[in-house]
This record gives C-alpha cells, sequence and structure tokens, in this order.
C-alpha cells in the first residue's frame, strides 16, 4: 500500500492564511491564556493549550532534544533543512496556514505551579530555573520543523511580524523526558499515513489555485498533477483501461492497477521534452494509441488482464519507460504517433523475442512470459533491479533510430 507522510500532505493540503499581526513592535508577553485538560492517562502530568506567538519561543526560549546516539538522550531526529526552507517560503507567499498544535513540555514537576486561573505565567517559567528547580525552557516534543521555520522568518525575515505569528500550542506541564518520549514515539508512530492514491488526487484538485501550482512547479511537483489528470481520463476514454484503474476509496472490482502507481510511472513519460510541452488531449490519445498498440500484439493479456502482469505493476512501469525511445522511433520514422499500427510495427519485436523461466523453471515466451506468477516470468523482475534488466532486455530489440 503506497502511502505519503505528514510533510508531504502539508504541502499538498494548502489553505489561505488567516495570519494578520497588530501593528507596532513586538513586545513578548509576560503571560499566555490557556484552557486546562485532563492529565496525561499514563502520568500524573497536566496538559494546557492555547495560542502562543512565535517570539515568546523564539529564538532562545525553547529546546529540540535531538537524538544524542553517543549518550542515548534525547529523541528528536535533525531537522530537514529543505523541509524548513520550503514552508519559509510558503508562509512568506501565504499559501500556508499552521493550524496544527505543536507539542512542547516544561520540564520538573513544579512546572505546574507557573500555571493558575486560566494564565500561564511566563515570566514565572524563565525564573523557574532558580525558584523552583527547573530548565526555563519549552522542550518542543512534535513540531520543530513549524518553529524552526518560524525562527528563521524571525531572524531573517520581517522579525517584528513573525514574532506575532500566533502558534497553537499544547504543553506538558513536568513530564520527564522518558515521557516527552513516550509522547513523540505516539505521535509519530500512531497516526495514520495519507494514502498516495488519495493525496495525488487532493494535489489535482488543489492544483486548480494558481498559487498552489506556482509552488509545485517551484518544488518541481507539477509532472504529478499532469499525471493524475491523464490517468483520470485513460480511465474514462481509453478502451484499454477504461475500469482498469482503481482509484481512491474505489472497490477493488474488475480493476487491476492502483492509480498511485500508474501515476508515478509516468514521470519518466512526462520528462520526454517532446511529449510533456504537448496539449493534454494530445498526451492522453499518443498513450491511449500506445497502449492499443500493445493490445494489437497480446490481446488475449488484456481480455483477461488479472491473469497476466502486463497491466499491473510491473508491466505498467517496464513498459512506461519503454514509451521515451519508441515515442522517439516512431517520430523518427515520420509515423504518426496517435496510430495503434505505429506501436505495434515497433514493438513487436520486443515482445516476441522475450524469453524468461517461470517459478517451476520452465522456459516461457511472448503471452506465456506476461502471465501471473507462478505461470509467467514477468513477475521475477518485479524488484528496482530486475525491473532495470527488463527494461534493457526489451529496448536492446527495438529498432535502432538510422541518421540520414
Amino acid at each position: 500500500m503506497s502511502t505519503t507522510n505528514s510533510a508531504e500532505m502539508e504541502e499538498i493540503v494548502m489553505v489561505r492564511p488567516t495570519f494578520n499581526p497588530e501593528p507596532g513592535p513586538f513586545e513578548a508577553p509576560k503571560s499566555i491564556p490557556a484552557i486546562i485538560g485532563p492529565k496525561l492517562v499514563r502520568a500524573d502530568v497536566p496538559i494546557i493549550t492555547g495560542f502562543i506567538p512565535a517570539g515568546a519561543l523564539i529564538p532562545d526560549n525553547f529546546v529540540v532534544p535531538h537524538r544524542n546516539p553517543s549518550t542515548g538522550q534525547g529523541y528528536q531526529r535533525l531537522p530537514q533543512e529543505a523541509r524548513i526552507n520550503e514552508l519559509v517560503t510558503d508562509l512568506r507567499k501565504g499559501r500556508v496556514d499552521l493550524p496544527t498544535s505543536v507539542l512542547l513540555n516544561i520540564r520538573n514537576r513544579d512546572a505546574r505551579r507557573a500555571f493558575k486561573d486560566g494564565i500561564l505565567n511566563l515570566a514565572h517559567v524563565a525564573e523557574g530555573g532558580g525558584k523552583l528547580g527547573y530548565e526555563p525552557k519549552f522542550y518542543v516534543v512534535d513540531g520543530q520543523h513549524r518553529i524552526l521555520a518560524l525562527k528563521k522568518l524571525i531572524e531573517e525575515f520581517e522579525g517584528e511580524r513573525w514574532s506575532k505569528y500566533q502558534i497553537p500550542f499544547t504543553c506538558m506541564l513536568g513530564a520527564t523526558e522518558e515521557e516527552e518520549m513516550d509522547q513523540f514515539y505516539t505521535v509519530n508512530s500512531k497516526a495514520k499515513s495519507v494514502r498516495t492514491d488519495l493525496a495525488y488526487e487532493l494535489l489535482s484538485q488543489r492544483a486548480q489555485d494558481a498559487e498552489v501550482m506556482e509552488s509545485l512547479v517551484e518544488r518541481g511537483r507539477d509532472w504529478q498533477v499532469t499525471a493524475t489528470n491523464i490517468v483520470k481520463e485513460l480511465s474514462t476514454s481509453s478502451p484499454v483501461w477504461r475500469n482498469r484503474i482503481r482509484f481512491a476509496a474505489m472497490e477493488k472490482g474488475d480493476t487491476v492497477m492502483p492509480s498511485a502507481s500508474m501515476i508515478s510511472s509516468l514521470k519518466q513519460v512526462l520528462s520526454s521534452p517532446y511529449f510533456k510541452v504537448l496539449s493534454s488531449d494530445q498526451q492522453v490519445a499518443i498513450l491511449d494509441s500506445y497502449w492499443r498498440g500493445i493490445r494489437d500484439i497480446l490481446p488475449e493479456a488484456f481480455d483477461e488482464p488479472s491473469d497476466f502482469s502486463i497491466q499491473k505493476g510491473i508491466g505498467v512501469t517496464v513498459l512506461h519507460t519503454l514509451f521515451t525511445p519508441v515515442l522517439e522511433i516512431a517520430r523518427s520514422r515520420g509515423a504518426s504517433v496517435t496510430e495503434p499500427e505505429t506501436y505495434h510495427k515497433i514493438l513487436r519485436s520486443a515482445f516476441d523475442r522475450l524469453e524468461g523461466e517461470n517459478a517451476s523453471g520452465d522456459p516461457v515466451s511472448g503471452l506465456n512470459f506476461w502471465r501471473a506468477a507462478p505461470l509467467g516470468a514477468a513477475g521475477s523482475y518485479s524488484s528496482s533491479a530486475g525491473r532495470r534488466v527488463l527494461i534493457a532486455r526489451m529496448q536492446q530489440r527495438l529498432p535502432k533510430i538510422t541518421v540520414q
């Protein structure tokens, strides 16, 4: 099952920011209104929640407890500078909000004294190192990239403005490092990642916003939108792929190819200088013709697609990798790139001469090569190395381009 991580979804589900700081210089607050909630189930630790201006944490009122492999202390991985920079760019251009709470902690049980009558007394926190015996810092249990992005904005861009940015926070009062670690593990290991197929569909929908699309172009991810739209169109208009592609929340039914895998396989196709500048209608027409040309070579494999590998991950990945050289061969011949017969002629030899061994060690070729395991041999090439070998073997059997 393909998934995508939460960092990618921060880029995908973009919302309009409501951040509108009050005019005037920033003044660090002495107290923060907050609401107290139930204690941690596994520890006698109170939890409060509210909003805190970034300037109350930054530059030196927080600690990220990074893992030290030598001492065994800390639990956070080192920050990824690329993620920080992307978030800085998105925040500056007004592309994202930060609506989810960062998880903080003030260590030492006596830290709970800093909260009273709905107010977290920051002066009390700062003085606690001497009076209450705890370090006067907020430990960042979850949300380091958000806080570090805001730190960069404050230090490098319009510090007064970004110091006023209100961060939603949840704060434990007096958890130990071990209890912090427990919560960090729960937050980062129990949350369900978003399926890649749903992420692509949301991305395509959000990309109708020009600013979102601009952001994707900057990150080199606009191909995902183009590929998603191509796959959607193939699934409805192509006789080869109609009802064969499974999108998010669909039952398997007669489908044989997950949309996420189909979309990913088109990345190399869309890197072709010729293909990527075509209109979406032309791109769909050419790919449909390509697959109809393949179907004309092995019609039985398309009549019963679940019994063969050709419309599954291994087949689609290999044949989409071959698409670019095949397209160039067709163009060098002056052949129509929207006629199935063009691709039939170019690929026929590559399919007919392909041989391998099935799970029983029996030699198979042609149509039988593409039968699903254990009868066919294509499944034995499903690893990355195996796909490279199969692609190379088929590419060697393609006609050569003759330069006039």
